[in-house]
């Protein structure tokens, strides 16, 4: 499984309430969680990384947001398994990918920041080029997380490395997508996984705040929603002997009524 972008304290309850009973129902062997927004909407911290972790994750990535949270740059250099984006500067810290060892089978998860409408960034095309033909450890699967603005951008991504990876699934945008498939060549993929949050707001925040902020122009502090949430992503199907996507399917998990953290509602 993978699950969409966790927002905030609602949605790491929603992902822990939603992760456990998605495990067991659909004989889960691995999830892989976008942890982008988890700390306040912001990035992540260590305590957090550990929690998600704790709820069911063997895997998170992350994004634009990733150096948000002070002290950060330690827990991602001595993590591997929190991923970064790969096509980061060469010397930033921590790991742009990550493989893992699943009921004996080695599965790789990597990470790439798409650059249009985003900060200028090395090209991920070329970054997954580089990693995929000189990168020997590798496992028999490979799962790649884009998290990219531009729905163009994603569609590009997955043709490009059709056949070449199991799967290529769009993160940031936190709406999900309605485009999931098996490519040609054996790659699952889906434009935008979706939000782990509350379902009542604007991408996981209340919307009274965003909605000043587009109509006035003036800053305001976007305060995390209240209320129901969901565990929205993906679960994939894989073939193991060859790596390639047998099926995809979207989920949408509904939580129980959870709420921001103290302190957490006006970060």
């Amino acid at each position: 499984m993978f699950a969409g972008d966790i927002v905030g304290s609602s949605g790491r309850k929603a992902f822990a309430e939603t992760a456990e009973k998605l495990k067991r129902e659909e004989k889960l062997d691995m999830i892989v969680a976008n942890a982008e927004n988890a700390a306040g909407g912001r990035g992540i911290s260590a305590p957090i990384g550990d929690e998600i972790m704790n709820s069911g994750a063997d895997v998170i990535t992350l994004g634009d947001h990733a150096w948000d949270q002070k002290g950060v740059e330690s827990y991602l250099e001595n993590n591997p398994r929190v991923v970064r984006p790969a096509n980061f500067h060469p010397s930033c810290p921590g790991h742009g990918y990550t493989t893992a060892d699943v009921n004996d089978v080695k599965v790789t998860v990597i990470n790439f920041l798409g650059r249009v409408f985003m900060k200028p960034m090395d090209c991920p095309f070329r970054k997954a080029d580089e990693i995929l033909n000189s990168v020997e450890e590798l496992g028999d699967i490979i799962l790649v997380d884009f998290h990219a603005e531009a729905t163009s951008e994603k569609a590009c991504m997955g043709r490009y490395l059709d056949g070449r990876v199991s799967c290529v699934v769009g993160t940031h945008t936190h709406v999900q997508t309605s485009d999931e498939c098996v490519l040609p060549g054996g790659t699952a993929f889906i434009t935008d996984l979706g939000m782990t949050g509350v379902t009542e707001s604007i991408i996981g925040r209340d919307t009274g705040t965003i909605i000043e902020r587009i109509i006035t122009g003036m800053p305001t502090k976007f305060k995390l929603a209240k209320g129901n949430a969901v565990t929205e992503g993906v679960i994939i199907d894989v073939d193991v002997s060859s790596g390639k996507a047998a099926a995809i399917k979207r989920i949408r998990e509904k939580a129980v009524e959870v709420r921001p953290d103290i302190g957490e509602e006006d970060e």
